[in-house]
């Protein structure tokens, strides 16, 4: 499968939400990493037909994703940043219903809800009513039935929303499992989400998409960017109000810190290897105007 973006826009009031947005994704796990505001769920709902774009086309293996209909809709599967569930359902009769309407076959659909409840640890909750739950199962529940029907899309729009640490992990071990095959857009401002997993990072910022590239080549795009020194305490910390501090941390020995900077930020300061955090700070560092209401 081939999915192709160009030149999508969408504007509010005049003002850009998303501008000009271009990609080619294949089957595999793409990181769509922004700040709040970003753009991020306007270029999701444009693709999942939620809302009309302003121009530009999407492509799947090179006919329009508007020609193809409901032919393309039952290749989605798809959670929303907010799922709003019916709370008087039981998760089962939940998945149920799911099923039913993507037109999966009972004793199938019945197999794999049962599959899933168990990878993501709900097996023992399914007569639960869903109002009862936590946002942690609830969003876990959100993830099982984008899940159901094995969708050659998948569509996650900040999934780990309410999770714990255990259950991120249990999360990023099941879409890595699910994603042979498969094209997985996982939109997200938590770093963490995609680290590990993503064969590739969209950066969108202000709706504009300002690059694309595996992990590897985002963090190499920052050497001789990255600095580490330690100082002896707070009192040193105002030489560098005005530098980008990734992270600190303290210690008997003082305050090690790990600063951003295009040159060296002091004598004592070592060059150190980039990650996605960093790369993540480098280009939101700074606070970003939302440019349109429902630009997120």
């Amino acid at each position: 499968m081939k999915i192709e973006f160009h030149g999508v826009s969408k504007y509010y009031k005049g003002k850009a939400a998303l501008k000009d947005f271009s990609a080619t994704l294949e089957p595999g796990i793409y990181g769509l990493l922004g700040a709040n505001g970003a753009g991020k769920t306007t270029l999701i709902n444009i693709f999942v037909g939620i809302l009309k774009s302003d121009g530009g086309r999407i492509l799947v293996d090179g006919r329009d994703a508007k020609e193809l209909g409901r032919d393309f809709l039952r290749q989605i599967g798809y959670l929303p940043q907010y799922p709003a569930f019916y709370s008087d359902f039981r998760i089962w009769d939940f998945l149920r219903y799911i099923c039913a309407l993507k037109e999966i076959p009972r004793a199938e659909g019945e197999r794999r809800a049962g599959e899933l409840l168990e990878a993501v640890n709900l097996s023992q909750d399914a007569d639960k009513r869903i109002g009862a739950l936590s946002g942690g199962m609830r969003q876990r529940v959100g993830i099982v039935q984008a899940l159901l029907g094995g969708p050659g899309i998948l569509i996650l729009d900040e999934p780990t929303a309410g999770l714990d640490p255990q259950e991120r992990i249990r999360f990023r071990n099941l879409i890595t499992r699910f994603s042979a095959g498969r094209v997985v857009l996982l939109a997200t401002h938590i770093v963490s989400d995609v680290d590990s997993i993503a064969n590739e990072v969209l950066i969108l910022k202000q709706g504009v998409l300002i690059r694309q590239d595996t992990p590897a080549k985002l963090e190499e795009s920052l050497r001789g960017k990255v600095w580490e020194l330690t100082v002896s305490g707070d009192g040193e910390l105002a030489r560098f109000d005005a530098f980008q501090i990734s992270n600190m941390h303290r210690d008997a020995e003082g305050l090690h810190l790990r600063i951003l900077s295009e040159d060296k930020p002091s004598e004592e300061a070592v060059p150190a290897s980039a990650g996605l955090e960093d790369v993540f700070l480098y280009h939101f560092g700074q606070p970003e105007a939302v440019p349109a209401k429902e630009a997120t």
